[in-house]
């Protein structure tokens, strides 16, 4: 069976956020930890300067959570970048033990959930689950350099610059990790590398069918059902898949690449990239579950898990995407993170 539902030990204990200057200017504008100023942070390229983003959400994150780097005993990572380079520079510079993982643009909820389960089975205490992306990185690699000025297709999406990073831990706060669906690779023979939508809503389908029938549950048993990436063309794809199955997306869904930006800025289908769930995850999703607007939420990262060699041979795009169920636990105390370290010093 896909879905594992865990024994109640992980909990989502503080999340952060960091994003570009243009995503800044989006309608989730007040939610981010941070915006940049200059999405070169200085660096020499582009490459690290998306090196520097996650180094710098990853040690932020640990830091609002209350933690040490020397308190957390794994690191989760991924990223776009070939052998994702800036997760694992990342981890050389935080000299922490690191896993890392690729699932494209689903890899945030592939690092939750491996996390979460890390945890559940008491293998470790402490986990930090993290990716982000870079505009411009992303799109040397995969599309052109920005030199190239090349005109984009209306199917197009925009790979956000930005990112987020989850602190999984076993001590209890009001969001905890209730199951998770790790989903199959599916291919419906998408080969346009502009429309990654169209491409990974196969996979959002199949594994949200899954997620449900496993935990016996509805589509209204949920506040909010968020899709990674799949942009305003793949919302719509998605939405005809499910009602083809007999399950109706409601107003609860919603897809973090349509939130993330607006109409008015020129992105054409939406955001897209790693970063992209992780980042509305570790922001609104996060400030919402705190107040207690959402009770239960099921993030779904879509991943496009082609390459650019395999997009130059004529291949087609295969998609994946993992599902991580959050639940609000109100009586949890607001002060765990202190009552368990008196614990371990006592």
């Amino acid at each position: 069976m896909q879905t594992i539902k865990l024994k109640k030990k992980a909990y989502l204990l503080e999340g952060y956020s960091i994003v570009g200057p243009l995503e800044g200017k989006g309608p989730l504008k007040d939610y981010f930890d941070y915006i940049l100023k200059d999405d070169t942070l200085k660096e020499s390229s582009f490459e690290k300067s998306e090196r520097k983003l996650l180094q710098d959400i990853v040690i932020e994150a640990i830091n609002k959570s209350g933690l040490k780097i020397s308190d957390i005993d794994f690191f989760f990572g991924g990223d776009l970048l070939n052998q994702i380079v800036s997760s694992s520079y990342t981890a050389r510079e935080l000299n922490l033990p690191f896993i890392g993982l690729y699932s494209a643009c689903a890899t945030m909820a592939e690092a939750l959930a491996l996390s979460a389960l890390f945890i559940d089975c008491g293998l470790c205490n402490n986990v930090v689950a993290a990716t982000c992306t870079h505009f411009s990185s992303a799109e040397r690699q995969y599309r052109f350099p920005l030199e190239f000025a090349n005109q984009r297709p209306p199917t197009a999406q925009w790979t956000i610059t930005g990112g987020g990073a989850s602190i999984i831990s076993n001590i209890k706060s009001k969001i905890r990790i209730n199951a998770v669906t790790f989903g199959k690779v599916i291919d419906y023979g998408i080969s346009d590398i502009n429309n990654m939508g169209a491409a990974m809503a196969p996979a959002a389908c199949d594994t949200i069918k899954a997620h449900l029938s496993n935990m016996k549950k509805k589509v209204s048993d949920y506040d909010l059902i968020l899709t990674g990436d799949l942009g305003k063309l793949g919302s719509e794809i998605l939405i005809d898949l499910m009602e083809h199955e007999k399950i109706i997306m409601g107003k609860n869904y919603a897809d973090c690449g349509c939130m993330i930006f607006d109409k008015t800025m020129r992105v054409f289908m939406g955001g897209s990239g790693a970063g992209c769930s992780a980042s509305v995850l570790n922001s609104y999703v996060l400030y919402k579950m705190k107040k207690g607007d959402f009770k239960r939420v099921l993030l779904v990262s879509t991943g496009a898990l082609m390459s650019t060699t395999t997009s130059q041979q004529g291949e087609t795009i295969p998609g994946i995407a993992h599902a991580v169920e959050l639940v609000y636990e109100p009586e949890n105390t607001k002060n765990s993170v202190a009552k368990s370290k008196q614990k371990k010093d006592v």
